[in-house]
């Protein structure tokens, strides 16, 4: 059974990921966001309000697919 991860209401399989974009700001003032490319040229775009919330939401998912516990990253960005 293939790892997943829930972002923003979609459920990814961590082994479908191919690429992940680096933090940048999204078009027409509509905040932070991050791009995930999975198999098949599927792109989805994770958009969120703060820069520290998208690169920690970023960040997350890095641990992730790293098989790393994501509670982690949360307590560090905390401190």
């Amino acid at each position: 059974m293939s790892k997943t991860y829930d972002i923003q209401g979609f459920t990814i399989c961590l082994d479908k990921v191919v690429l992940l974009s680096s933090v940048f700001e999204a078009e027409k003032g509509e905040g932070w966001q991050f791009n995930i490319r999975l198999v098949g040229d599927v792109r989805l775009q994770v958009k969120l309000p703060g820069r520290a919330e998208a690169t920690l939401e970023r960040q997350m998912l890095v641990r992730a697919l790293n098989g790393q516990p994501v509670t982690e990253a949360s307590e560090t960005q905390a401190r």
